[in-house]
């Protein structure tokens, strides 16, 4: 085979909010930290390990948009796009490197009432009488159906 891959399929939780730069002639870039997690258990201890993995995301232009819009620290996503690394110098003249993911699809996979979730719980704290949303109403039963 003569040809080449370079792929990479991520579902992880976003580490903050997308951090937006625009540029002359209307492009855009977002980029935001996204972690994956790995566990396990120790052989020879037995001890349960929880590793994190963390990946910087850059998406571009109307989807870079689309995710400033719709993403926020905490929620799941799957990411699909190819590793770039960038060299750049630092303030003392070292040469630096930064590996990326070039985000070329993505699906947000938090559900819509649990992306507000974390809002809706801190005004319940202000206000002491419990709220019902539709997600949370009881379910009937299945005996009170009429066939």
């Amino acid at each position: 085979m003569s040809g080449t891959l370079n792929k990479v399929m991520l579902i992880g939780h976003t580490g903050d909010e997308v951090k937006m730069h625009y540029f002359e002639g209307g492009n855009s870039i977002g980029r935001f930290p996204l972690a994956t997690n790995e566990s396990y258990t120790n052989r020879s201890t037995g001890e349960r390990v929880n590793n994190t993995e963390w990946h910087n995301i850059v998406v571009r232009n109307k989807a870079a948009e689309i995710c400033e819009k719709y993403l926020k620290k905490g929620d799941k996503v799957y990411i699909e796009g190819r590793l770039k690394t960038r060299k750049w110098q630092d303030e003392k003249g070292l040469d630096r490197y930064s590996t990326e993911i070039q985000c070329t699809e993505f699906t947000f996979l938090t559900p819509k009432a649990e992306a507000g979730a974390p809002q809706q719980a801190a005004s319940s704290q202000k206000d002491p009488t419990p709220q019902t949303t539709p997600a949370q109403a009881p379910q009937t039963q299945e005996d009170d159906l009429p066939f």
